[in-house]
């Protein structure tokens, strides 16, 4: 039981946390982690699957991810020792064309910005005349066509 008096600190971890997660930043960059993953897994697909095929033709059929140098020879109780070069390759390989594909969407985002900001803006109608204005436009008027027709 707590005297009536005594205030107990509030936690505010919680509250700021909830701020945090809450913001739009954080979503955004969450779906931006989540569709990068997948964008990732599509961009190995297409290393694996369509462009090293042909290049592995190109170069007599091998495998980049092959690729081996034996430092030491297998014995009865270890395994061969190898450096594994080609998965190396490969990797780098998968990186550059990730690298690409991520330049030439941010190139192509820039300029469609640059074009937007590029784009005149239409100028703002004037206000309309007030009741005052009106009317002494329309005396003006007035005057005008009576000093004509004298």
């Amino acid at each position: 039981m707590k005297p009536n008096n005594v205030k107990l600190p509030k936690v505010k971890v919680i509250d700021e946390f909830k701020a945090f997660a809450l913001k739009g930043n954080v979503v955004d960059m969450a779906v931006g982690i989540i569709i990068g993953a997948a964008f990732g897994k599509i961009v190995t697909s297409l290393v694996n699957d369509i462009i090293m095929p042909p290049i592995g033709l190109l170069v007599g059929g091998v495998n980049f991810s092959d690729l081996v140098l034996e430092l030491k020879k297998a014995t009865e109780v270890a395994p061969a020792v190898t450096w594994n070069y080609g998965h190396f390759i490969q990797v780098v390989f998968d990186f550059l064309i990730v690298a690409w594909a991520v330049f030439v969407a941010i190139k192509a985002i820039s300029s469609l910005k640059r074009k937007e900001e590029a784009a005149p803006t239409p100028a703002p109608e004037p206000p309309a005349p007030s009741k005052e204005e009106a009317l002494l436009t329309e005396i003006r008027d007035l005057l005008k066509t009576q000093s004509l027709k004298k």
